[in-house]
């Protein structure tokens, strides 16, 4: 009897020991997702853990669901424009059942890709909820109730941010839709109010007027999009508005009733004056808070930002030794793009070599119709910090590939260091502004002067030729006094 309880409290010992890993990985965003798959292949037994998602947000329910659907929108603008391109139509219909499915297909698609690169990299992907229990050692609860514990001699949070909610009377009770459930609707919103002047409310407004929603946006702040320079943002709201799109500025919603999807109202507080709006949706789009609550963080060491997010080094190392941190929840800026960087830094410093985050670029696409794209310093950025600055500014009807469209709404500009050659920033508004923008930053990772993109021989006719003729117009030159940012000559 003494030997056989002697077994039974080895094996539960045995048991509860923690499975070792080289990296383990907490969050199953895309910069996560790319590191298991790397390390993975270098050898390393890594295993991932996520909650929910394949990927992450970003190929489920963010980034490219999101484009998937507003490209059905644009092919609906195309319908409802047919006749300037000749083509007769007797009229069509919205199924969004149908362009919630073409969405879904895409999904699939990219889970079973992603799956088969976890088999051939021999990364393990565990479905589930994870924790810290200890010191760089995950338990994580499976569907069915059981756990593993997995402790790496590394380990990568990268659990993300989702939408914030406002603490507004009756906004919680209404059911809002968040991005992930106004990419799920397979019906037209008849009336649509969206709460949040920014990248998710100003793309979704679009995108579900053009579906045959009445959209109303409500923003707090004076301009939409509203960190961008003032010509950028009231060529948005033209936009929106020249779409039969409301737009209701420095306004606040005070209360909110009913239900998303039935029946939903609204009190908004608009300079000193309360006005009711109805609808029959509302989505809400003011911002993210990270995912760091019940991850037990405080058994490890790491600490938190006076704002909730991971507390990291130009490096990306928290305040725990042997964790790291990558993505939106270390603060990094919002784009799956950064989370892919944030990978290459920590991938550096784990394998002998030294980057860090200081000083890289941030470039950023808003796909509306048409997009906005901007790398390097905005005119207000430049005007903040004092820096002298050449302007270069043309219409988007000056790009003749544009003209072969008929997309010709928008402008592209250019900054140019005063005293140099050297770009400083570049944004366009128009037709494929993410792809012309890739073409400038290029350059700008070169340290190549304007006059090389002046003088480049390129396709014609293309987008990216329309560089040429902006980097050909006269720059105007604008100085500012370094202390203050006030404009003091302009020729």
């Amino acid at each position: 009897m003494k030997s056989t309880e002697s077994t039974s409290s080895a094996q539960v010992l045995k048991k509860a020991q923690p499975e070792e890993f080289d990296l383990v990985i907490l969050g199953g965003g895309t910069g996560s997702t790319i590191a298991a798959w790397t390390f993975a292949g270098e050898g390393k037994r890594v295993a991932v853990v996520d909650r929910k998602y394949i990927g992450g947000s970003c190929p489920n329910i963010a980034c490219l669901p999101s484009k998937n659907i507003i490209h059905s929108a644009k092919v609906v603008d195309y319908f409802r424009r047919s006749k300037e391109f000749g083509i007769i139509l007797d009229g069509f219909a919205i199924d969004m059942a149908g362009v919630r499915e073409r969405k879904r297909r895409m999904v699939r698609g990219l889970n079973n890709m992603y799956m088969e690169n976890y088999r051939k990299t021999g990364a393990e992907f565990i479905l589930g909820t994870g924790r810290f229990v200890a010191p760089r050692t995950v338990e994580v609860t499976l569907a069915d109730g059981a756990t593993r514990q997995l402790r790496g001699a590394n380990v990568i949070v990268s659990t993300g941010t989702r939408a914030a909610l406002e603490t507004i009377p009756g906004l919680v009770e209404a059911r809002p839709l968040t991005h992930i459930e106004a990419l799920e609707l397979d019906e037209v919103p008849e009336h649509l109010l969206v709460v949040g002047g920014g990248y998710v409310g100003v793309e979704m407004s679009q995108t579900m007027r053009r579906f045959g929603s009445k959209v109303t946006v409500i923003d707090r702040n004076g301009r939409l999009m509203s960190r961008e320079d003032p010509d950028v943002c009231e060529a948005l709201r033209s936009l929106l508005a020249d779409e039969g799109i409301d737009i209701l500025l420095n306004a606040r919603i005070q209360e909110a009733s009913g239900k998303s999807g039935d029946s939903v109202s609204v009190v908004v507080e608009q300079n000193g004056m309360e006005k009711v709006l109805k609808g029959s949706h509302v989505l809400v789009a003011t911002g993210r808070n990270p995912n760091t609550e019940g991850l037990g963080l405080e058994l490890t060491g790491v600490e938190l930002t006076d704002r909730g997010y991971i507390k990291v080094n130009e490096r990306l190392q928290t305040t725990a030794s042997g964790v790291w941190a990558i993505g939106e929840v270390a603060g990094s800026p919002q784009f799956t793009h950064i989370s892919i960087d944030d990978f290459r830094v920590v991938h550096a410093n784990l394998t002998g070599g030294s980057r860090v985050t200081t000083g890289r670029q941030v470039p950023y696409c808003l796909f509306t119709d048409p997009e906005l794209a901007r790398i390097g310093l905005s005119e207000t950025e430049a005007e903040s910090q004092g820096i002298a600055y050449r302007l270069f500014k043309v219409p988007m009807e000056t790009n003749l590939r544009a003209q072969t469209l008929s997309e010709t709404r928008g402008f592209v500009k250019a900054l140019v260091e005063a005293d140099s050659d050297r770009i400083l920033g570049f944004t366009a508004f128009g037709v494929g502004a993410g792809e012309t923008l890739a073409a400038v930053q290029i350059a700008m990772i070169a340290g190549l002067p304007y006059t090389a993109l002046r003088d480049a021989v390129l396709t014609h006719p293309t987008l990216v030729e329309g560089v040429i003729g902006l980097f050909s117009s006269a720059g105007s030159a604008r100085n500012f006094v370094e202390t203050t940012g006030a404009q003091i000559s302009a020729a």
